[in-house]
């Protein structure tokens, strides 16, 4: 049973998983929703359950006759607009889906975390110590990791997974971050704040789920593996991806924040289709630069990141070919290879 399976990660995780062969059963809210998102992946779900993953009876019918649960479902924005649904959903159904898989006997019990929850001040190391950012977001992943937590520290077969700032082609909601990426492509997001983050590809998130549906393994934690990238980083690769040249500056936390907090205080009353994706909370994430252990994936399951480059480029070519960006920017062929959205 796989909850937020029509969003962006979601998508990716349940196409992998059906090409692995599992059977595959859908907690959804909009049922119309499916065909949509699931239509450039060559696929249909047909297993679906309708109703709130927040609702303990819908829960529970979704999970009869299932060994396994992948909980993917959060709403992932970093918009004041936002924050009170953020708020209201993210940690609610964490705790109503968890709670009732581990109950339910399910092996493994995938939480779709997020480095959001791991993110400090100070560095993080092995034991993947829990983050301090207080945005509302950060604080819905930080309390669903909690959740996750507890169950692990009782040996319930609860297994975390933390993507990064994920890239990626079909992008059924045009996330945060691939709005970001188009931002850039265009040469209107010249300014970044000092510092990194952990990146990675939806594909990647994908396929360590698949590797992770091993039932009889215990609680587990990983990263998808990734790479620690930077605001010059992002730009060199756009730059590279669509052969023009991207302005660009780092400035320090503080002066960005005092650009971005008179932003944010407009975002309530501007168009939910307009954003200019300069958030506090993603400010304050990239300026503490918190560099994570991704290797228990890589040794594990031998899973290596693709290339950053690599990602941007398809992530880029889909931009264009879904209509979020014009054709002047697609990106240029490579020479001898072949960059398509969707595959490697």
């Amino acid at each position: 049973m796989v909850t937020g399976g029509t969003g962006f990660v979601g998508s990716h995780i349940v196409t992998a998983i059906l090409a692995a062969g599992h059977e595959v059963r859908l907690l959804v809210r909009r049922p119309e929703q499916v065909g949509i998102t699931f239509a450039p992946h060559g696929v249909v779900p047909t297993d679906l359950v309708v109703g709130d993953v927040r609702d303990a009876d819908v829960v529970a019918r979704a999970l009869e006759g299932c060994d396994a649960v992948v909980h993917a479902a959060a709403i992932f924005s970093l918009r004041p607009r936002n924050a009170p649904i953020v708020a209201e959903t993210n940690t609610t159904a964490t705790r109503v889906v968890l709670d009732a898989a581990v109950a339910a006997g399910a092996d493994p019990v995938i939480h779709i975390s997020s480095t959001i929850a791991l993110i400090r001040r100070g560095g993080s190391g092995p034991d993947l110590p829990i983050g301090d950012l207080t945005g509302v977001y950060a604080r819905s992943k930080i309390d669903s990791e909690v959740i996750a937590r507890g169950h692990q520290v009782s040996g319930a077969p609860v297994v975390s997974i933390y993507p990064g700032g994920v890239y990626g082609p079909l992008d059924p909601y045009l996330s945060e971050n691939n709005n970001r990426l188009a931002w850039v492509a265009r040469g209107l997001f010249p300014i970044w704040t000092k510092g990194g983050l952990h990146m990675v590809d939806v594909r990647d998130v994908a396929g360590l789920v698949q590797y992770c549906l091993e039932p009889g393994r215990g609680p587990r934690r990983y990263v998808v593996p990734g790479h620690q990238a930077t605001g010059r980083d992002t730009n060199a690769a756009v730059a590279a991806a669509i052969g023009r040249h991207r302005p660009h500056v780092d400035l320090g936390e503080r002066l960005t924040l005092l650009m971005a907090k008179p932003l944010e205080s407009l975002d309530p009353v501007t168009s939910k289709r307009w954003h200019f994706p300069a958030e506090v909370d993603g400010i304050q994430a990239i300026a503490r630069d918190t560099r994570l252990d991704d290797t228990p994936a890589r040794k594990e399951f031998g899973l290596e990141p693709r290339p950053f480059e690599e990602t941007i480029r398809d992530t880029l070519t889909w931009l264009v070919e879904a209509g979020h960006l014009p054709g002047r920017l697609r990106p240029r062929p490579v020479e001898g290879t072949l960059s398509r959205p969707g595959g490697r």
